[in-house]
């Protein structure tokens, strides 16, 4: 593997182990497997959301839309569990599933903006979330004695909860998607040159609202998992969660110009994200309005880092 790759693919992990190395010298606590879990099963909904934003964002999009999707998938899933597991995850990942693809068509038939399809779609779910919960008014909570939410908060083990290894799975099968099929392969051509690609044989049209599609039902997913995690629909989560998505996305390595990414690189990223909030956390001499510049500053500092790696020459 070039030089270069190696260092846009792994230079995240580089800084992962080096700050958990770090924070597990100078804080007493950090490296106990209940703080470890801690941090995996909180990031494991960013996580779910960051996959399909990879996808998205490889194609050379974006969507700003899944925060608000997020939080959606949340309340209905919390709205639908008073009829069952099964109506839990249906109806937050119908209704998700059709915002993804209305981004999808609207970006891909009627060639609009991502920038703006996303962003009006994110004021339409944000609506249509007020509506549900009565203008926010209204808290619903996820019905008791569900399979799911013991599932949900359970432990492989005692150590390990299982959202985050069905992150884990979802990421291997994400990853084999991407790099061993022809769905995978199109989306890599799309988002290299659209194009090209056209004249490949590729089709764009639908590629592009696939991924859009997948977007929007990664975040109903992560929706409808934080809500049984939380025990109740909470309408302000999710607020900034699409930054926080990008964010993991482009710390990875993943190029935001499009036909260049891995989704193990982004789990890295949202690791890594989740490791300095706790650190922060754990510090607790920074107030709440200076916990999000650190984080800002954090993340600047890490794109430019890979940035220099990246431009690094091949010692072969």
């Amino acid at each position: 593997m070039p030089w270069r790759e190696l260092a846009a693919r792994h230079g995240a992990l580089v800084v992962l182990l080096l700050v958990v190395a770090v924070a597990g010298a100078v804080l007493d606590g950090f490296l106990a497997p209940g703080n470890l879990n801690r941090i995996a099963v909180s990031a494991s909904f960013l996580a779910v959301i960051a996959l399909g934003m990879t996808f998205v964002i490889i194609t050379g999009g974006i969507d700003l839309s899944v925060g608000t999707v997020f939080a959606l998938g949340g309340v209905l899933a919390a709205w639908a569990s008073r009829y069952g597991e099964l109506a839990l995850m249906a109806v937050p990942l119908a209704v998700c599933g059709l915002i993804g693809l209305l981004n999808g068509v609207l970006i891909a038939r009627a060639r609009l903006a991502p920038f703006i399809t996303t962003l009006a779609t994110m004021l339409g779910a944000w609506g249509l979330m007020l509506s549900v919960s009565d203008e926010g008014n209204t808290t619903y909570l996820v019905a008791d004695g569900l399979a799911l939410s013991a599932l949900v908060h359970g432990k492989l083990f005692g150590v390990l909860g299982y959202p985050f290894l069905l992150v884990v799975a979802v990421f291997v099968m994400g990853g084999l998607v991407l790099r061993r099929t022809t769905v995978g392969q199109h989306v890599y051509a799309v988002g290299g040159n659209e194009r090209t690609a056209a004249l490949m044989g590729v089709p764009v049209a639908r590629t592009r609202i696939a991924v859009y599609t997948f977007s929007g039902l990664c975040a109903g997913t992560a929706g409808a998992l934080n809500a049984v995690w939380l025990g109740s629909g909470v309408t302000i989560f999710g607020i900034g969660t699409e930054l926080q998505a990008i964010s993991a996305v482009v710390i990875g390595g993943t190029l935001l110009t499009g036909g260049y990414g891995f989704v193990g690189s982004t789990l890295v990223g949202v690791l890594l994200l989740g490791v300095i909030q706790n650190v922060i956390n754990a510090v607790g001499s920074l107030t709440s309005a200076f916990q999000e510049v650190v984080s800002g500053l954090f993340l600047i500092t890490v794109v430019l880092v890979q940035r220099r790696l990246s431009r690094g020459r091949d010692p072969g």
